[in-house]
Parts: C-alpha cells; sequence; structure tokens
C-alpha cells in the first residue's frame, strides 16, 4: 500500500504521542512537531506508512536523543499484556476448536498498536473477541493451508501481542507438528515494534526458530530485509502476517499464501479491504 493523504495528517499526530511517551518538555514536543510537519512536506506518494514512518522515526529519535522512544511504554504493555497470559492459556487449554481460539487470541493482541489512529482497550477487546465473527473468514483456508505446510514464518508485530503470538506458536505447534515455526522480528526498535530483546525475554528462542529480519520499518519491507529473513519469507509454505504494518508493507507482495491477521484501526486500511475500523479479518492472498 503508498500512503494517501489521510496518512500525513496521522503520521505528523504519532510526533505528539512519542512526546507523551517521553515526557517531552513544552520546547522538545513542539520541536518534535514541527520536525515531522517539515518532513511531510516531502513524503514520497510512492512509499508505504511504514517506510515514511521509519524515516520519521528515526528523525525524531535524534531529536529527542533516544535511540528507543517507546523502551518504557513496551515494557508497560509487555507486563499489562502478561497479566492476561494465564486466562488465556485456559481458554486454549478448554476450547473445542484450538485453532479458532488462538487465532482470535492472536488478533486481540493487535490492538496494541501506538501507530493507530484510533485506540482500542486491550481488557475490552478481550472480553469480546470471542464473540466476534471475522469480517474476512479465511479460517478454514487457513487450517488447510497449515495442514499440509513444512514451514511457517510468523512476522510479528507490536509488543505485548508478541506475547499473544507466541500462544499462537505454541497451539500451532501441537495442532500441526510436521511444521517448523518462524518468528520474525524487527531489526532495530520502531514505534512500539517487536524486536529480538523483547523476543527473547519472551522465550521465542526455546519455541520456535526466531529470526532477526533486519529491517527498520513497522511492517516487513522486503527490500529492506537481509538476505537470510528473504529466503525465509519466500521458500516458507506459509507466511502469517499480524497487524496493519505488515499488511501494508505486503499489499501487494510477489509471493502467495500469506496470511493477513488484523484488527482494522484505521479508514485508509478499511478501505483496502473493503471493511470498517474495529473489523477483524484472517484473509489469505
Amino acid at each position: 500500500m503508498k500512503i494517501d493523504e489521510a496518512c500525513v495528517g496521522c503520521i505528523i499526530n504519532q510526533s505528539k504521542r512519542v512526546a507523551d511517551a517521553i515526557n517531552a518538555s513544552a520546547f522538545l514536543s513542539q520541536e518534535l512537531t514541527s520536525t515531522v510537519e517539515k518532513m511531510s512536506k516531502e513524503f514520497s506518494f510512492s512509499n508505504t506508512p511504514p517506510e515514511i514512518a521509519a524515516d520519521v522515526y528515526a528523525k525524531m529519535a535524534f531529536v529527542a536523543n533516544k535511540s528507543d522512544l517507546y523502551d518504557e511504554v513496551k515494557a508497560l504493555s509487555t507486563q499489562k499484556a502478561l497479566s492476561f497470559v494465564p486466562f488465556l492459556k485456559n481458554k486454549i487449554l478448554l476450547s473445542q476448536e484450538k485453532l479458532l481460539t488462538a487465532t482470535k487470541i492472536a488478533v486481540a493482541g493487535n490492538v496494541i498498536d501506538l501507530a493507530a489512529a484510533v485506540a482500542f482497550d486491550l481488557e475490552e477487546e478481550l472480553e469480546k473477541i470471542f464473540h466476534t465473527p471475522f469480517a474476512h473468514d479465511d479460517l478454514k483456508i487457513l487450517q488447510n493451508e497449515l495442514c499440509h505446510a513444512k514451514s511457517v514464518v510468523v512476522l510479528g508485530d507490536n509488543v505485548g501481542e508478541h506475547l499473544f503470538d507466541f500462544m499462537f506458536i505454541e497451539t500451532l505447534q501441537d495442532l500441526f507438528p510436521q511444521a517448523t515455526f518462524f518468528y520474525m522480528v524487527r531489526g532495530a526498535p520502531i514505534i512500539n515494534d517487536v524486536t529480538m530483546k523483547e523476543a527473547l525475554s519472551a522465550g521465542f528462542d526455546k519455541l520456535c526458530t526466531l529470526v532477526d529480519s533486519g529491517v527498520n520499518t513497522p511492517g516487513f519491507t522486503y527490500n529492506r530485509a537481509n538476505s537470510h529473513a528473504k529466503e525465509l519469507f519466500d521458500n516458507a509454505d506459509l507466511v502469517i502476517s499480524k497487524g496493519m504494518g505488515n499488511y501494508e508493507c505486503l499489499t501487494p507482495s510477489h509471493r502467495k499464501n500469506i496470511c493477513f491477521l488484523l484488527k482494522v484501526k484505521c479508514s485508509v486500511v478499511a478501505t483496502s479491504l473493503g471493511k470498517e475500523i474495529g473489523d477483524i479479518i484472517c484473509k489469505i492472498v
């Protein structure tokens, strides 16, 4: 997806959220906003929103003299997500439809998104997710693909959400033991996306094959990935893409058999999918 006019205002507004997250002074807050506003005048509409965001966040990090703008917020998101893990593990354990339940949990975690224009409450989302149908429902196709897959790449998205991804992959391994699973994370801190630091802390290296994609964008930008990540992405039988950033980067993609799991949180993505803000999506292309 290329950026839309609506994306420009959204990206500028993110400077205000960064200022709040780092408790910036009034002077620094104004400097962050004015810097992004100046950059916005030269945004290339041939780029995806995550590509634009990568450049903007790199500049904000330089202005704020802080390499990981959301490190404290990511730690809080992890703690909040952890508080729900026992309940959700029990939900999967007692479920008669474990794939559906684990997939819904993985999508519910997608609300932990600091770049989204619309905010959703995680606790509220978990209360209703199991009674909410997918607005686009390719779960049966996903199940069939998983039955035949020997290699599955899961593209991670946000911190906090990654703990729900852990349970999702754990369940997939139990249901589809013939497959090898890979969890791919960002190559550098960008917004609140999961990196090797958070994935290692969560124990992904003991669960499956953990991969640093090398990308510095809030989404899997193929041409910024390292050679190992590109090879895995190209050759996997199935790619499961979590979240809007990955959807924006991979629409379109040169490969087939990508399952997009996300909650729609902006009008641009809603229009692309032909759905509404707030819808949950399980779509294979």
